[in-house]
């Protein structure tokens, strides 16, 4: 049987619903930031409640599956006939491009004070390089994303001790968060380093191949990838001997052992992580291709103008918390409830549903090059 379908059309909804299904998620963990003030981590099982923790875990999803599909979205590009010179040209120029906005208007949408490189800037730095890597085999390219995937766990213990103070920052940005001071005075926090995004961008890449072939092998590839994903990290958490910095604990009774065995590590994303997120998108994949539904034709509508829909919801949030504050006169140091914070983040996800349609709508009937760096 030949394997070879039709050149890919010119969006895949299946990837498109996953990646407006995890930005709808998203931000749900940003207005919890926005709204609700906590003195410790979501995910301190010591302090946290089991659905503050969940509503902090499930937006796990949410990264690594951007990061992965952008890599396939480079990948269909050229599947569709364009040529590895000019795909180069618009990673690069499209990595600049996010590094840019992740400085300026994302900074400004978060209205905090200290500079944060967080995922667009990762999500840059990783177009950049993909920019090069392209022109690389195929087989080499996923072998370059699956070592730093599989293998970056190996320098979680390396202590920054003996490290110069350039070295420390250079250490910083790849692997280790952390604030970093450059030009002597400015202050960086770098929230999301870059090993292993980078890779992940990479096999994200490769694994767009999946979308040239027929569609029932490819559901079936994408069952046996996710069903292999999260044994894979069943059985490496376990043991706790590879694969995550943190080992999970015994919390008293099964449930909240449960959540202690899913409390993987995100800054830098661990096997354990990625594994445990991108496993189950694999199985949505499958489960998704092909279906259309109210379900559908939503989440496609996010998912096809990702990054309007990012900073538009930065800007709606900040401009909500001013709106609610002004109104509630809460003391400084105080926030809402997590209830609160659930109806505020269905209420803007359905109003951006209005204008990211709309701008969907507008980038399919019209080609000016801008529109593809938004």
């Amino acid at each position: 049987m030949n394997l070879l379908a039709e050149p890919p059309k010119k969006r895949i909804d299946a990837i498109d619903i996953l990646r407006g299904l995890v930005m709808a998620v998203m931000a749900l963990d940003h207005t919890r930031d926005f709204f609700m003030v906590a003195p410790y981590d979501p995910t301190d099982l010591t302090r946290a409640s089991t659905i503050l923790f969940l509503t902090r875990f499930i937006t796990h999803y949410c990264a690594a599956t951007f990061v992965f599909l952008a890599g396939t979205g480079a990948f269909l590009s050229l599947a569709r006939g364009k040529t590895k010179a000019a795909a180069a040209k618009f990673l690069l120029s499209r990595g600049l491009w996010l590094i840019f906005l992740e400085l300026t208007v994302v900074y400004a949408g978060w209205g905090i004070g200290e500079l944060f490189l967080q995922v667009i800037w990762a999500i840059g730095i990783s177009m950049m390089v993909l920019a090069v890597l392209i022109y690389l085999p195929l087989s080499v390219i996923a072998g370059f994303g699956l070592l730093l995937i599989f293998g970056h766990d190996a320098f979680d213990h390396i202590s920054m001790a003996t490290f110069t103070p350039g070295e420390k920052t250079w250490w910083t940005f790849l692997h280790v968060q952390g604030m970093v001071h450059l030009f002597g005075h400015t202050n960086v926090f770098v929230m999301y380093p870059l090993i292993p995004w980078v890779g992940v961008m990479a096999t994200g890449y490769s694994f767009g191949k999946l979308y040239t072939i027929d569609a029932v092998k490819r559901k079936k590839i994408l069952l046996t990838i996710g069903i292999a994903a999260i044994a894979l990290f069943i059985l490496i958490r376990y043991f706790g001997i590879y694969g995550d910095p943190e080992v999970w604990t015994y919390q008293g009774n099964i449930h909240r052992t449960l959540l202690s065995f899913i409390n993987v590590s995100k800054y830098p994303p661990s096997l354990d992580y990625l594994l445990v997120t991108l496993g189950p998108g694999m199985l949505f994949l499958a489960w998704v291709e092909g279906k259309h539904n109210i379900f559908t034709n939503i989440f496609v509508v996010y998912g096809r103008v990702p990054l309007f829909y990012y900073i538009l919801h930065l800007y709606l949030l900040n401009l909500l918390a001013h709106i609610i504050g002004a109104i509630l006169q809460l003391p400084k140091g105080t926030g809402l409830s997590l209830g609160w914070v659930y109806i505020i983040w269905v209420g803007v996800v359905f109003i951006l549903y209005f204008p990211c349609r709309w701008f969907m709508r507008y980038k399919s009937t019209h080609k000016q090059w801008w529109l593809s760096y938004l």
